[in-house]
């Protein structure tokens, strides 16, 4: 039995993203639907003790990243004592948080004495008509609080999260990036994928990262591309020729990062899935539940890991997208 988590194309996963609550405060539509929304039961939500046990066992087998994601994991109660829990595990390196920002004035400073390392807060957009149409909300000022609260709070990084949408995000481009740059943040374009809970995901609407980079480079700024710092990150990054910062690309359509993915998923109700568009889940929380023992969730993870495909097939015709939709999964 092997004792790290290397699936059959040699890539070794150090990675382990965690989804503490399907719920959330807002409704992008490229991720949940307006209305008559199904939320996993709280019973069935996995307790912070039993989180806190997956990743230890994780991090025997080499687990030593981590990020909280949702739904909105921010309004999952006492976030903070969590990632306290996580930062004292031994192995585990750095723990990030993936955050729509909307209740981070009032958690940034606590989650930062958490142990807390890294930000990431999604703002597709800085015109409240625009973020109203995307999110079904008006919250655009609490977004921008709650990222002027992070810098307070001086985490080791904060970067803005953007989805970008054909015929939607283009006229957000240049603002969101002019914003950033200001501000000294790294801004990152994700491009739109088939994970909306509505099914209306189509291969037209995917505004690519290469279209964002000639467009950043005349209206903001000539950019360059720069090497990656890891090989495993999902972002290729451009710096300004300036020397004013850099801004990240998600090019998951256009350009699959698969080769390298280092990733696992941990749903909020306690399945784990080797890909985002994974048809497959591994049922964690009937081993915490049933009596099971470390080795069998260590031998769950691992069967996880060994079943993960070469890449995720969006460009394949015969893709199909995950039964479940971005807030069920985790961000």
């Amino acid at each position: 039995m092997p004792d790290t988590l290397v699936d059959r194309f040699g890539r070794v996963h150090t990675s382990l993203r965690i989804s503490v609550t399907d719920r959330c405060n807002i409704r992008c539509f490229y991720c949940m639907p307006l209305e008559n929304v199904q939320f996993q039961p709280r019973a069935e939500i996995l307790t912070f003790e039993e989180i806190q046990r997956l990743v230890r066992v994780g991090s025997d087998l080499g687990i030593r990243k981590l990020r909280l994601t949702g739904g909105e994991p921010l309004v999952r109660s006492d976030l903070p004592k969590l990632v306290k829990r996580l930062r004292d595990l031994p192995g585990i390196e750095e723990i990030a948080l993936t955050t729509n920002g909307i209740l981070l004035d009032k958690l940034a400073l606590q989650l930062k004495e958490a142990g807390l390392d890294r930000l990431n807060i999604s703002i597709d957009t800085l015109d409240e008509d625009v973020f109203e149409r995307i999110t079904r909300r008006r919250s655009l000022a609490r977004v921008l609080e709650g990222i002027a609260a992070a810098q307070e709070a001086r985490f080791q990084s904060i970067k803005l999260n953007a989805v970008a949408i054909r015929d939607l995000s283009e006229p957000e481009i240049v603002p969101l990036a002019r914003f950033a740059k200001q501000q000294g943040l790294e801004l990152r374009f994700i491009e739109f994928m088939p994970l909306d809970a509505d099914r209306a995901w189509d291969s037209s609407q995917v505004l690519s990262g290469e279209e964002i980079v000639r467009i950043v480079s005349q209206e903001v700024g000539p950019l360059v591309p720069i090497p990656r710092d890891d090989p495993a990150q999902p972002a290729t990054d451009f710096a300004y020729t300036d020397g004013s910062g850099k801004i990240g690309f998600i090019n998951s359509v256009t350009q699959a990062f698969c080769s390298a993915c280092n990733r696992m998923r941990l749903t909020a109700e306690g399945q784990f899935r080797n890909c985002l568009f994974s048809t497959e889940e591994w049922d964690a929380r009937a081993i915490l539940r049933g009596g099971g023992s470390d080795e069998d969730l260590r031998r769950l993870m691992l069967d996880c890991v060994d079943h993960k495909r070469s890449s995720h097939g969006i460009d394949s015709p015969d893709f199909q997208p995950p039964a479940r939709a971005m807030y069920q999964i985790g961000g």
